[in-house]
């Protein structure tokens, strides 16, 4: 096989790497990627320079390909290691560049090392995960991470020599549910009370709903949406990683697989959960609001998303990273992984023994968690 690295995706031709990465979810389709190319969201300037590794038989197919950015940061990645930079720093070492394989800005599992249909995914893997580390040596970076892949991967990412990190989500499941009220109607009778009061707060404030996907998203539309959008960021002092340009070229690209959430008042938007789906899996993305409503952020965010799940018949609805909240509001703690591979064979020896005791932490924090989740054990 040859090995590559490329510094666009767009010298990939789309059908060929959605031939690998398949058309389901949303974000490592090639029309996904480059969307963040051409708008300019990645690049040199914001930290997530392109070097996508692609791995060609000797008749010139496209056999593996695996998304990979030179890192100058670590912002927008949602796998947490500052702390390692700060050690490199301690001890005279530079942490950056690094190599990151990921979706940037985006905190859901999905394949990180994509496989042809029918190539050995063990070799295959292997071969992109050798050509991640030699442009690491190439182009000085200290190390490669790989973050939210899959289950399957992660076992093959260790056979590889990779150091394996665990963390935790909150995931809701459709278990089959018609209406929302069968949702809640498997809840302990208190969360149940409390997610109708939210709930009521929203209807008895005159506040409505508007579902759209990207066939209905125009620039105007786009226009009352970004603001809201943008709120979060400037809120906590940062700049938003995406623009309008994305979004608009998402809503023509993958029209079906964009789903935006837009809650309105007197006939003006005050707040908008940005979301992806695929055949079975609602993703949300990012949420922005005009100013404070009672429950709004509980209703725009999740039981929106649940009514959209049990609606459209899908089975899990990932609403992003951290929060405690969303368990009493029938999100269950859920793994997600990553692997890491650190050139400082001492760095390596110290982070793999760190992780060792991390996991230990997740598992506890994970059974803890667990035990407070409210769907009822017995009837009511």
């Amino acid at each position: 096989m040859r090995t590559e690295i490329i510094n666009t995706i767009t010298a990939i031709e789309p059908q060929a790497w959605n031939g690998l990465a398949g058309t389901d979810t949303p974000f490592v389709r090639h029309e996904f990627l480059a969307a963040l190319e051409t708008s300019g969201c990645v690049g040199h300037d914001t930290g997530w320079d392109p070097c996508h590794v692609i791995l060609t038989g000797d008749d010139g197919r496209l056999v593996g390909a695996m998304p990979l950015y030179q890192k100058s940061n670590s912002w927008g990645e949602f796998v947490f290691d500052f702390a390692w930079a700060d050690a490199y720093r301690h001890a005279g070492l530079d942490y950056y560049p690094k190599l990151v394989a990921a979706i940037p800005y985006t905190p859901a599992t999905s394949a990180r090392a994509l496989v042809a249909p029918g190539a050995d995914p063990t070799a295959t893997t292997r071969g992109l995960l050798d050509a991640a580390r030699q442009c690491a040596t190439r182009c000085g970076a200290s190390s490669v991470h790989i973050l939210f892949p899959t289950a399957r991967e992660v076992e093959r990412f260790s056979a590889a020599g990779l150091l394996i990190r665990k963390d935790c989500q909150f995931h809701w499941h459709n278990r089959g549910y018609e209406t929302f009220d069968d949702f809640l109607g498997e809840l302990q009778s208190a969360k149940r009370k409390k997610l109708r009061r939210e709930r009521r707060r929203i209807t008895e404030a005159g506040i409505k709903f508007r579902i759209l996907h990207g066939d209905e998203l125009d620039s105007a539309t786009w226009e009352q949406i970004m603001p809201l959008y943008a709120n979060s960021f400037w809120r906590r002092g940062r700049t938003p990683y995406l623009n309008q340009q994305f979004f608009e070229t998402i809503s023509r690209t993958l029209p079906e697989q964009i789903v935006v959430i837009l809650a309105m008042y007197d006939g003006e938007a005050i707040a908008t959960a940005i979301c992806f789906r695929s055949a079975d899996t609602l993703y949300g993305r990012y949420w922005g609001s005009s100013g404070r409503y009672h429950s709004l952020h509980f209703e725009t965010c999740y039981y929106q998303g649940i009514d959209y799940c049990i609606a459209h018949g899908l089975n899990t609805f990932e609403p992003g990273t951290q929060g405690e909240h969303k368990i009493a509001r029938g999100f269950v703690p859920t793994e997600t992984w990553s692997a890491h591979w650190l050139s400082h064979p001492q760095f390596n020896a110290a982070i793999d023994d760190y992780l060792e005791r991390e996991r230990s932490y997740i598992d506890d924090y994970m059974d803890a968690v667990g035990h407070h989740v409210p769907y009822r054990k017995t009837p009511d």
